[in-house]
C-alpha cells in the first residue's frame, strides 16, 4: 500500500473511531483491554490515555524500557498540538530524524514524530485527548490503539486496519 494510501486510511481511522461519551470508566476498559493483549502477546509497551487536563490510565508491561513514557509524552504532546494521530504524522511529514521542521518551532525533547498517539475525539465535542502506546515499531504502536477503539466501539477492524508494512 501506498503511503497515500496509509494517509487515507488513517484519516478514515480518525474520522469513523468516534465516541458518542469519554470518561474514566471508557478509558480504563479500553486500557484494560490493551494491557490484557499486552500479556497474552508479550508486547512490550506502555499505555497512556489522558484527557488533556489530567491522566486517566496508565500501565507498563514487561519487557518495557525507561525510555517509552517520554516517547509516550511527546506523542501525546504532538497529538494535543495538531489533533491527529501521529503515525499520520510521520507519513505525512516524511523527516526520517523524527523531528518537525524547523519553522514549526518544536523542541525535541518535547515533540517526536512517532506513530503510536491517536487522538479521543467525542462527536460534538471534537479532540479531548490521547491514547499513547510506544514500545513497538511506529505502525505496530498504532495498530495496537486502533484494533482497541475498533473493539471497544463495536466497529469492523477490516476496513480500517493498516496492512503490513511493505518492507
Amino acid at each position: 500500500m501506498a503511503v497515500a494510501d496509509d494517509i487515507a486510511l488513517i484519516k478514515k481511522q480518525e474520522a469513523t473511531l468516534v465516541f458518542s461519551a469519554f470518561d474514566e470508566a471508557v478509558a480504563f476498559e479500553i486500557g484494560s483491554a490493551i494491557r490484557s493483549r499486552a500479556l497474552k502477546e508479550n508486547l512490550p509497551v506502555i499505555v497512556d490515555i489522558r484527557l488533556w487536563d489530567r491522566p486517566l490510565f496508565y500501565a507498563a508491561m514487561p519487557g518495557s524500557n525507561a525510555s517509552n513514557p517520554d516517547w509516550a509524552r511527546r506523542k501525546i504532546n504532538v497529538v494535543k498540538r495538531y489533533l491527529r494521530s501521529t503515525y499520520r504524522l510521520v507519513l505525512e511529514q516524511q523527516r526520517p530524524d523524527r523531528t518537525f521542521k524547523i519553522g514549526e518551532g518544536l523542541d525535541i525533547a518535547d515533540y517526536v514524530l512517532a506513530g503510536g498517539g491517536f487522538p479521543v475525539t467525542v462527536k460534538g465535542a471534537g479532540v479531548i485527548g490521547v491514547i499513547a502506546v510506544s514500545g513497538l515499531p511506529e505502525r505496530e504502536d498504532h495498530g495496537v490503539v486502533v484494533d482497541a477503539l475498533c473493539a471497544h466501539l463495536n466497529i469492523d477492524a477490516n476496513g480500517l486496519t493498516l496492512p503490513p508494512e511493505e518492507k
